[in-house]
Formats: C-alpha cells, sequence, structure tokens
C-alpha cells in the first residue's frame, strides 16, 4: 500500500485520539467516505492500529522498565519476536550500539522486574545479558495497557 501525504494526514489526525471521520473529513476537505475507507485500507495492512494508550506514570503500582539484552548469537529477529510474547512486553526492537535488544516492559504491583527475570527472561536461551533501566520519569510516553 503506498503512504501517500492524506494517509499521513489522516495518522496525524487519529494521533490525539478517537474523533469522528466526519471531523477528520471536514478538516482536511476530503469526504467522509474517504477517511473512512483510507483508515480501513490503514488497518487491513497492518499500517495504523488504533487503540487506547495509557500514560504509565498516572496508574497506581505501576512502571516502565527498558532493558538492553545482549544476545549470545545473531538471531536478532527471531529472539525478538520470542521475548515479544513475553508476559509484560509492551515492545521490542532490534538496535545498534552495545545492546541487541531494546525491550519496553510494564510491571504492576504483582509482577515486576523479579517476576519478569526469574519467570519470564529466563526460558529465554541465548541471552548473554542485561541492563535494566528503570524509568522515574517519562515526557510523552503512553502505552498499551497488557494486563
Amino acid at each position: 500500500m503506498k503512504i501517500d501525504d492524506t494517509n499521513i494526514d489522516i495518522i496525524r489526525e487519529l494521533k490525539n485520539g478517537k474523533q469522528s471521520f466526519k471531523r477528520i473529513a471536514d478538516k482536511l476537505s476530503i469526504t467522509e467516505n474517504t477517511v473512512r475507507s483510507r483508515v480501513n485500507n490503514l488497518q487491513n495492512e497492518g499500517i495504523l492500529e488504533i487503540c487506547g494508550l495509557v500514560d504509565p506514570e498516572k496508574l497506581p503500582d505501576h512502571r516502565v522498565v527498558v532493558i538492553g539484552i545482549k544476545l549470545s548469537e545473531m538471531n536478532l529477529v527471531e529472539k525478538g519476536e520470542e521475548i515479544s510474547r513475553l508476559k509484560g512486553v509492551i515492545s521490542v526492537s532490534v538496535v545498534t550500539g552495545r545492546f541487541d535488544l531494546l525491550i519496553l516492559v510494564l510491571f504492576k504491583k504483582d509482577f515486576g522486574l523479579l517476576e519478569f527475570y526469574t519467570e519470564q527472561i529466563s526460558k529465554v536461551v541465548g541471552i548473554r545479558s542485561v541492563e535494566t533501566f528503570v524509568v522515574y520519569k517519562s515526557y510523552n510516553l503512553k502505552v498499551p495497557y497488557i494486563f
């Protein structure tokens, strides 16, 4: 699917959350049917997902942690996909630099760092080392609520 300026404009309008297709159409000077059709196409192609996001700092007893992972082998995509399915994992990125993968994890009162490392990440074969970065304060961070 070709991503043109109209698709980008529609995505940008949806950035601030739920709003009517009519409102977006009026703002962009296009028809409501055009907006509806393009949003459906963007969703069908896996380019756009409309979901509710939360500010983890405003949820009691929740915390976000970034974890850098070094692998013992260079099967980055395979391990990234495996880790993405672990409990608490919001996202996994294959990166350059001193880590092979960076993962974003959401914790809550009864599922914290200890449980994640002992019950989840310890089951993944091929991890050479991890480094944990606890997020004390974030700006503009919104995540899907995965629990």
